[in-house]
């Protein structure tokens, strides 16, 4: 009979710890309760917000904007960094934009962005696609230039070219951190969506959710579309490591 292990146990700690300490902050009367329900009560309106269909179509148009912005970001982004970290004297020549634009607020950028989409869902899902694509880039960029010395000389001294290198070791070497920067890509991919659909007019959205509800005092509605989007921040990086864990199992060997 297999035993049960108890670390299996260890990732809901966390969230039980982050709800037991806002259900005593507002049972002792911590915070405000108007401004600050307690997590039942926000718990209930999110399952009841799910239930009139509401909340349903918000989560749907942010799940589709970032979906959208991330695979733009991974196709064009992916082929350009391990193609520039192949080179790493092409990878030096334009290491100051990437890591201007890097650096560089992507919320900062929504102004130029506004001017050049105006205010429509394609806006919002360019801005978010460039903040992805420059991460996504860095990182699969990195992953070819660090690749381990050792396995390119064992290749060489088995007589492969430059090609073979490149597409048997190169870019088999750089799938580990190349899925680094593709997990933090969506989630940074969400991050400018979520707050695209807060400034830039939107009808629909977690983005726009929250802050509609902001403006009207329906803190439940808020913190409930705050805790959504949390859940599908969590979803969306757990998946890429599930893939990770799936497709690159001999990373660190």
């Amino acid at each position: 009979m297999e035993t049960f292990d108890a670390r299996r146990l260890l990732p809901i700690i966390g969230p039980i710890l982050f709800f037991a300490v806002w259900y005593l902050a507002v049972a002792y009367g911590l915070v405000n309760k108007v401004l600050f329900p307690s997590p039942f009560e926000t718990v209930a309106h999110l399952f009841t917000s799910f239930g009139k269909g509401g909340m349903q179509v918000d989560v749907a148009s942010t799940f589709l904007r970032t979906g959208t912005a991330f695979v733009i970001a991974a196709a064009i982004g992916v082929p350009i960094g391990v193609a520039l970290g192949a080179s790493e004297s092409a990878y030096r020549s334009v290491e100051f934009l990437i890591d201007f634009f890097r650096s560089t607020p992507s919320s900062a950028l929504i102004p130029l962005f506004l001017l050049i989409f105006g205010i429509t869902d394609a806006n919002k899902i360019a801005i978010a696609s460039f903040a992805a694509f420059l991460v996504i880039l860095f990182n699969s960029a990195y992953g070819v230039m660090n690749a381990r010395k050792t396995r390119i000389l064992a290749a060489r001294v088995m007589g492969s070219n430059s090609w073979q290198i490149f597409k048997d070791v190169l870019i088999w070497e750089s799938l580990s951190q190349t899925f680094v920067g593709l997990r933090t890509g969506v989630s940074i991919a969400l991050v400018i969506v979520i707050v695209a659909e807060m400034f830039i007019g939107s009808e629909t959205g977690l983005g726009h959710r929250i802050i509609d509800a902001q403006q009207v005092l329906n803190v439940k509605d808020m913190y409930a579309s705050i805790l959504i989007t949390g859940a599908l921040g969590y979803l969306l990086n757990l998946a890429f490591l599930l893939l990770e864990k799936r497709f690159i199992h001999w990373s660190g060997k």
